[in-house]
C-alpha cells in the first residue's frame, strides 16, 4: 500500500530508491513522557553500500487519544493541522532533521519505514 508513495517521492525527488524497507511500529504513551528528540535517519558514519534515502510516517491514533506528540522538521515550516489526522502519510528525505515531542495524554501510534539507495554522494 505504501508503495505508489514512495515510486513518487523518489521520482519527485530525483532519487533511487529500492522498495525493501525496514518498518517499525511505534507507540509514544504519555505515562512515559514518550517522545523522540532531534535526529536524522541518514548514518553518515556506516560502512554499507546503501544509505537510507527516503523515510515514512504513517500516523495511525486518532488526534482526539492523544495530545501533544507532535512531528516536527528543524529545516521546514510547520506541518499543518491534517498532518495529524489519522492516515495521513508523510514521505521526506532522509536527511532532513526531526523528532516527535513529547506526548502528554493518551497515546500515539505510527507506522514507520526507511528505504534505501545507493550512497549519498
Amino acid at each position: 500500500m505504501i508503495e505508489p508513495y514512495i515510486v513518487s517521492a523518489g521520482h519527485v525527488m530525483g532519487l533511487d530508491v529500492d522498495l525493501i524497507a525496514e518498518i517499525q511500529f511505534t507507540e509514544y504513551h504519555a505515562t512515559e513522557n514518550g517522545k523522540y528528540d532531534w535526529h536524522h535517519d541518514v548514518d553518515w558514519n556506516g560502512n554499507d553500500s546503501l544509505d537510507r534515502k527516503l523515510s515514512l510516517t504513517v500516523q495511525l491514533s486518532d488526534p482526539e487519544d492523544y495530545d501533544g506528540g507532535d512531528f516536527e522538521f528543524a529545516e521546514v515550516e510547520p506541518l499543518p493541522d491534517f498532518a495529524k489526522q489519522k492516515g495521513t502519510v508523510m514521505v521526506f528525505p532522509s536527511y532532513l532533521s526531526h523528532r516527535v515531542t513529547p506526548v502528554t495524554r493518551g497515546v500515539r501510534r505510527s507506522l514507520v519505514a526507511w528505504f534505501f539507495g545507493p550512497r549519498w554522494r
